[in-house]
């Protein structure tokens, strides 16, 4: 029994050594990782609160409150941005400082307690002014965030791995004995998947939002289309993943490598407010961030089709060229 289990362990070392793909990209994935949040999270100790200060540019020395450690403060352009995005909680406190201070908080904002007490040390004189509209809860900002996470997974993991199970045994070399094109194969994968995915993403928008009676003042259509070319984007980019690899190990490190990206900098967790430019372009690059984007913008501030054009328009370029890619570089048996 030994021999035979010793056998069987010997032949599996040798056959994951000689796949020279997976062994590098083993090697390099937790390296990659480091190094990237490294480059996102390290440096000094981040800022517990983020400030918007209406100026062009920020100048800390020029009053004591913007001397605050541990502060981060955002030069933001017109009072209705700043407004817009502290009732979204995308900014603990906004402050004008020109000609006696004033300033907006969100009420329902933890950290916007906190902020408050430490602008009313600096400069008791400054004055609350009221934010218009309904302030959005956390829940509320969070809510699509979780459903797009949700999308993502299904979308890379539920496609990809289909795929290269069909390759495997073979059933795709069987296929390719038929008139069937290599398009006409992954469009058929794609909307299966895709109204899948679409009815899962409407149950749980229904049935989430009876419970927690989130905030959402858009169209539904809007959303819907939103949901419709987001999770297209994101099966395309599954299959083009799956289309010509034949590891079930590399498939599942190319998945990760663009699934934590997105979860990290997509925008689900919190807002990317005050980081770094490059992080924010990098961000803009993955369809998980733009439907974010669209959707938020849909659900907490009742934005139009002409609003979020960009967002969709991305979306449905973005699906387009991973389709055209995934069935110009697909193969039908493992070679």
């Amino acid at each position: 029994m030994m021999k035979r289990l010793l056998a069987i362990w010997h032949a599996r070392n040798l056959e994951f050594l000689r796949d020279r793909a997976t062994l590098i990209f083993t090697l390099l994935l937790p390296i990659m990782v480091v190094v990237g949040m490294s480059f996102v999270f390290g440096g000094p100790e981040r800022p517990l609160f983020k400030v918007g200060v209406l100026t062009a540019k920020i100048d800390r020395q020029s009053d004591p409150f913007l001397r605050e450690r541990y502060v981060d403060f955002v030069p933001i352009a017109t009072e209705s941005e700043g407004l817009r995005k502290a009732t979204h909680q995308q900014i603990d406190l906004l402050v004008d400082l020109r000609g006696g201070a004033r300033y907006w908080v969100n009420t329902d904002a933890p950290k916007g307690y906190i902020v408050e007490k430490l602008l009313l040390a600096a400069d008791p004189a400054a004055r609350r002014q009221p934010v218009a509209g309904a302030a959005v809860r956390y829940v509320d900002w969070l809510f699509p965030g979780i459903l797009g996470m949700n999308m993502m997974f299904s979308c890379l993991f539920g496609v990809g791995y289909v795929v290269l199970r069909y390759r495997k045994t073979g059933f795709l070399k069987r296929l390719h004995a038929t008139p069937l094109t290599a398009f006409e194969f992954l469009t058929a994968q794609v909307l299966s998947r895709l109204c899948l995915i679409v009815f899962v993403t409407g149950v749980l928008y229904i049935g989430i939002g009876a419970v927690i009676h989130f905030h959402s003042v858009g169209s539904l259509m809007l959303v819907g289309l939103l949901a419709l070319l987001g999770a297209l984007s994101m099966i395309a980019l599954g299959l083009t993943i799956a289309a010509r690899v034949s590891s079930e190990e590399l498939v599942g490190g190319l998945l990760n490598l663009l699934t934590w990206p997105m979860m990290l900098v997509s925008g689900i967790w919190f807002s990317l407010e005050g980081s770094p430019r490059w992080v924010q372009w990098v961000a803009h690059v993955f369809p998980l961030t733009h439907l974010l984007e669209g959707a938020r913008a849909v659900m907490l501030d009742g934005a139009g089709i002409a609003q979020i054009a960009p967002n969709l328009l991305y979306l449905g370029a973005t699906a387009l060229i991973f389709l055209a890619f995934g069935a110009w570089s697909f193969r039908w048996r493992i070679e």
